[in-house]
């Protein structure tokens, strides 16, 4: 990385007269400043972040509020915070990474000191703590998620609601008639928004389809394999022949064993569709139709708001949706009885 005195030798001035141009403390004269900007972008230089801040200027880098706890889905949060960290250097920026269980706490440092840009927020639960916190600051926030207060903030997510509908229309119109929800934890429908509104959604569409539907978590706080398979076994014998399954990998999984072992064979026995899936439904032993949560899509869109919350630029407060895709691998068909 070059230094400052190199810029200085390159452009043919003194060492204070490049802190000068770069600040904007003193007036430097336009052939001057011309002659600096070009050895700057020739020798890639980069004054650090605390001259930055000190001048009033952008430090390029963000702040990544992501809290992990003991029960956090590791896969899940990673594939996320890896999404928004390629998505920030894709604009020249650098991440601040704010992982301590109490959020609040660093994200208030944070907006205080001046250090960063712009806050992306993730993990965001339905009473998020953190909104207060970015009503209250000057510094650009994004939250990827939605509280359920979201009054005069930028929020960026799936729209979860249209998934939902979409994989009970998709049950429906190959003639199923009763459909079970396999959620995650029952910890995860009290830590975090979504959860909540794809229950709230299924049961809507079924009801206004005419589906029976019911909805069973995987477990208290962390996904519980004999759940999972005693609730496999109570929708079978109930009749169900469709499920939605908004839950990781590893349930899945246990899915689609639980179902082998009762002689279930998907599509032609139980059709399945997966909602919300921030893994690859298409390299199960039985791929699995799936309307995929990507990372990438809901953290460039934060990154993009930010920069143009950053430039000054106005963006609407707000609900910024993505719309939903579906993946057709081909676990959905008529019901045995149709």
């Amino acid at each position: 990385m070059a230094k400052i005195d190199e810029v200085a030798r390159a452009a043919g001035v003194s060492i204070s007269t490049v802190s000068y141009a770069l600040s904007g403390k003193r007036p430097v004269s336009a052939e001057t400043r011309r002659r600096i900007q070009r050895a700057v972008h020739e020798l890639g230089y980069s004054p650090n972040a605390g001259a930055r801040m000190l001048a009033g200027s952008q430090t390029n880098i963000f702040a990544l509020s992501e809290p992990l706890r003991a029960d956090s889905h590791a896969p899940s949060h990673m594939s996320f915070m890896h999404a928004m960290t390629v998505a920030a250097r894709r604009k020249e920026y650098d991440m601040l990474l704010l992982t301590d269980e109490d959020a609040s706490a660093g994200m208030k440092r944070v907006a205080a000191s001046g250090l960063v840009d712009a806050i992306l927020v993730l993990d965001v639960a339905p009473d998020d703590a953190r909104v207060e916190i970015a009503r209250a600051s000057a510094t650009p926030t994004i939250f990827v998620g939605i509280p359920n207060d979201d009054e005069g903030l930028v929020c960026v997510d799936l729209d979860f609601e249209r998934a939902s509908i979409e994989a009970v229309d998709r049950l429906a119109d190959a003639g199923h008639c009763a459909v079970g929800l396999i959620g995650g934890s029952e910890r995860a429908y009290e830590k975090s928004n979504f959860p909540a509104r794809v229950r709230a959604a299924v049961r809507q569409r079924a009801t206004e389809r005419g589906l029976t539907a019911e909805a069973v978590a995987s477990g208290a706080v962390v996904v519980d394999r004999h759940d999972v398979r005693r609730s496999v076994r109570r929708f079978v014998d109930s009749g169900v022949t469709g499920i939605v399954l908004h839950a990781p990998e590893e349930v899945l999984q246990v899915v689609l064993a639980e179902l082998g072992a009762l002689g279930k064979s998907i599509p032609a026995d139980i059709s399945i569709v997966s909602v919300g899936s921030s893994f690859d439904t298409d390299a199960q032993a039985t791929p699995i139709d799936s309307i995929p949560l990507v990372p990438q899509s809901s953290c460039e869109l934060a990154v993009d708001l930010a920069i143009e919350l950053i430039a000054g630029r106005p963006v609407a407060s707000g609900l910024h949706l993505i719309a939903p895709t579906y993946l057709d691998r081909g676990s959905v068909a008529a019901p045995p009885s149709s």
